[in-house]
């Protein structure tokens, strides 16, 4: 049987296309993965799998880029409403009222948490929480903005402000205003909340801190606290929204509803780019002295909104959610008698509906899986921020066969991790 041609993909051949990178867009992500053993250009996509360019390696997707994939790689039912949106809008024009953009806010504002009526669209996650921090700026009129030790919310402006030091140290002083505190431990962050505080801002589960899953009563303590200081909470659901906990929105599990959420990845269906801002009709009075103080020619794409309520519409059903509540179970049950097998290395599960975090012995083993990984025949990544864990998010919509085929290859690179380590 003749090999499927493709129009953009594998003309350069992959040496050629490595060299290309490594000349016009990143000579150090090139040379990382040379180091690493990691030879894979990401060629045919499709469910749940990655092919290599080449057609020499063919890989399960258990890092779906953060959740941008939870619906897999090429939904059909996404890329028909992508193609139906092509043949009437195109991205549409910023500065003026759009229908596209009504309609999607209206679904966002049924979906939401509470009474977070009005959406703000963005491109990425740090224009989201970028815009985020200024609205509880504007509204409170106060400065401080206090996140988590560990945490990721960006690379641009204020969401790089409001993350780890690593990420910001390299680019020089850190802004004014912003506060980090430890993740999970509201005594700390009693102290530091004060009449100067503008908003808390977290994560609902870190993931590049290793999937940390704060205690029951963690975020009903901050929500009181931000009440009684009178700041602002902002959840950052980038990556836990949209069914990926077993729920539409991981606050859920907390029964606390936030002032502000910020949302984005897998709202794209894994075909285009949107991000969103939901907020309180309180706080949209920071717009109303002029409504274009804040812009974004990209944000909420004309052509785009119908594939974000597409995968609106997909991840609010309850049979949805309730697949991803039994495929979590799958992994749940399996690892537990991968722990009785790898006692050495294997410490804790860090779970939610289908958010995974393999907590191990030490922070080699988080780099040692990756590869494992790879070599196993499946994608999972390490949480940056703490390397004894390595992400596990597989698409929402894999069956029970493939979880358990997950599990598998799991249980191989966690025996390859220990071959190394005794070495």
């Amino acid at each position: 049987m003749e090999a499927p041609r493709f129009t953009y993909m594998g003309s350069h051949g992959k040496k050629g296309i490595i060299d290309l990178f490594a000349r016009h867009v990143s000579s150090g992500k090139a040379a990382f993965f040379e180091s690493a053993g990691v030879s894979f250009v990401p060629g045919k996509r499709e469910g749940p799998y990655l092919w290599d360019v080449a057609g020499e390696k063919k890989l399960i997707d258990c890092h779906c880029n953060g959740g941008v994939f939870n619906l897999g790689h090429r939904s059909p039912d996404i890329i028909e409403v992508l193609v139906q949106s092509l043949q009437e809008l195109d991205i549409g024009n910023h500065h003026l009222i759009s229908e596209q953009r009504a309609v999607l806010g209206s679904m966002l504002a049924e979906l939401a948490p509470g009474d977070l009526t009005y959406t703000v669209f963005g491109v990425s996650g740090g224009e989201a929480v970028d815009l985020a921090i200024k609205v509880a700026r504007g509204y409170t009129e106060r400065d401080k903005v206090i996140s988590a030790k560990g945490g990721y919310h960006g690379h641009t402006g204020l969401a790089l402000a409001a993350g780890d030091e690593k990420y910001r140290a390299p680019f020089g002083p850190m802004a004014l205003g912003f506060v980090q505190v430890p993740f999970n431990d509201i005594g700390v962050l009693e102290k530091v909340v004060d009449d100067d505080t503008a908003a808390v801002l977290f994560e609902t589960i870190p993931a590049t801190y290793g999937v940390a899953i704060a205690d029951q009563e963690f975020f009903l303590k901050v929500r009181e606290l931000c009440d009684r200081r009178g700041a602002l909470l902002i959840i950052d659901e980038m990556q836990t929204g949209l069914g990926r906990t077993g729920t539409l929105w991981a606050i859920e599990h907390f029964d606390v509803v936030p002032d502000i959420m910020v949302i984005g990845k897998g709202l794209s269906g894994g075909i285009y780019p949107i991000t969103a801002t939901c907020f309180r009709e309180t706080y949209e009075v920071v717009f109303h002295k002029d409504p274009f103080i804040h812009i974004s020619t990209f944000g909420g794409a004309e052509v785009g909104c119908p594939v974000a309520l597409k995968v609106l519409e997909i991840s609010s059903e309850p049979a949805f959610l309730n697949h991803v509540r039994e495929i979590g179970n799958v992994f749940s049950e399996g690892f537990k008698g991968l722990k009785e097998k790898h006692t050495e290395i294997l410490v804790s599960l860090r779970q939610r509906g289908l958010m995974i975090g393999i907590e191990m012995a030490n922070e080699r083993c988080g780099p040692l899986f990756s590869k494992a990984a790879y070599d196993n025949g499946f994608l999972s990544v390490y949480a940056y921020n703490e390397p004894r864990v390595a992400q596990l998010l597989p698409p929402l919509v894999i069956d029970r066969t493939l979880a358990e085929e997950i599990l598998q290859r799991v249980d191989r690179a966690l025996g390859d991790v220990e071959r190394v380590l005794k070495r």
